[in-house]
């Protein structure tokens, strides 16, 4: 599979849970919605910069904040209060966020 030139940062917690396929979603604002379904993205640590992994975007939808589920939440895993919790200290007052399905690929 070719690498882009794309990437995506998560923050550094979060990267045993996506090498381990634990972490199968994540949740962005509208400045993060131009993902499309079979890129393949480098994946960074938001703290770091260094890059972690790479992983292809399988599905992307719009999803209300007040539609979150259980599912959602262990896509992230995480509780449902403790995504919720997240979300508005990242994004306070959010509505609509873009759901990014994704697989990984490979890890360095």
């Amino acid at each position: 599979m070719a690498k882009t030139e794309q990437s995506i940062s998560f923050f550094e917690r979060f990267k045993m849970d996506i090498l381990a396929q634990k972490k199968t979603i994540t949740l962005r604002d509208a400045s993060e919605s131009h993902f499309k379904v079979g890129q393949v993205l480098n994946v960074m640590a938001l703290e770091t910069g260094k890059h972690f992994c790479d992983i292809k975007v399988e599905r992307t939808t719009n999803i209300a904040f007040d539609a979150l589920t259980y599912r959602h939440a262990k896509q992230e895993n995480m509780t449902l209060n403790q995504l919720k919790s997240l979300i508005q200290d990242i994004y306070p007052g959010i509505r609509t966020l873009f759901m990014i399905e994704f697989s990984l690929i490979g890890s360095s």
